[in-house]
């Protein structure tokens, strides 16, 4: 920005000039996201889209495991192995039997976590809430769907493992957001 001072110096008119570093946006007032709030909701968006592509993917992933399971010769598996193989048919029954409500509570909790995402991006307190609604919508719809039947192998604990982790990241990340 260029400033013009006029002195009156001894009955002569003397012409200052000089420049100053202001924004006149005020852009330097403007709350700033931070580079892990940045991170975190450009993951958020991945997840959500891979999350609604395994969504439509599930009954075909579902009917192919299902037939190589049944594939499969019991001459060469362990009693337990068995086992656990006809646990894991009898959940697949369960999700293929239950695939509509699944995939309403699924979809309900993939848009929230969306816009809760693209709240906090915005920098607004209340997308966290809507985020974690969208985190913990599918985990307790899981449950009384299927019931705690899903959670029989190790594996089966990475999505909630990962819902918890995000949940602390962006509670961690709430200080920083104004509206």
């Amino acid at each position: 920005m260029f400033v013009a001072t006029i002195k009156l110096n001894k009955q002569k008119l003397v012409i200052m000039s000089q420049t100053t570093d202001t924004f006149e946006s005020n852009e330097f007032l403007k709350p700033q996201r931070s580079q892990k709030l940045n991170i975190l909701t450009i993951l958020t968006f991945i997840g959500c889209a891979f999350g609604l592509l395994f969504l439509l993917a599930t009954p075909a992933i579902m009917k192919f495991s299902k037939s190589m399971m049944e594939k499969s010769s019991s001459a060469d598996l362990t009693p337990k192995q068995i086992a656990d193989m006809r646990l894991a048919v009898e959940n697949m029954d369960k999700v293929q039997a239950n695939i509509v409500p699944i995939g309403i509570v699924s979809i309900i909790g993939i848009g929230l976590c969306f816009f809760g995402a693209l709240m906090m991006r915005k920098l607004k307190k209340d997308g966290f809430w809507i985020y974690v609604a969208g985190q913990v919508i599918p985990l307790v719809g899981g449950l009384i769907i299927l019931g705690t039947g899903q959670y029989s192998s190790f594996g089966s604990y990475t999505a909630p493992l990962i819902a918890i982790v995000f949940i602390a990241l962006y509670a961690s990340e709430r200080k920083n957001m104004v509206y």
